[in-house]
């Protein structure tokens, strides 16, 4: 019984995580269309990140998509 809770939570917070991608891409993306003042260096890095970010999104590694999108919103100062 035990483990039917522990795997039940486990599928919960995944998919909590599979939704939460996209709000971070879209803060990103709306975050870039004000043109923040960053490094033509640290621009490209956030570019690079929040793509990392929706291609582990596209192949289910939600984790890591959410801490490349994370990491890019660090950057952005959101």
């Amino acid at each position: 019984m035990k483990y039917l809770i522990a795997a039940a939570a486990l599928t919960v917070s995944s998919l909590a995580l599979a939704h939460s991608c996209p709000n971070e891409m879209k803060a990103i993306d709306a975050k870039l269309l004000t043109n923040p003042t960053l490094a033509a260096a640290d621009m490209s890095k956030v570019k690079s990140l929040r793509a990392d970010g929706e291609k582990f999104h596209k192949e289910g590694k939600h984790d890591d998509s959410m801490k490349a999108l994370g990491a890019a919103k660090k950057m952005l100062g959101i």
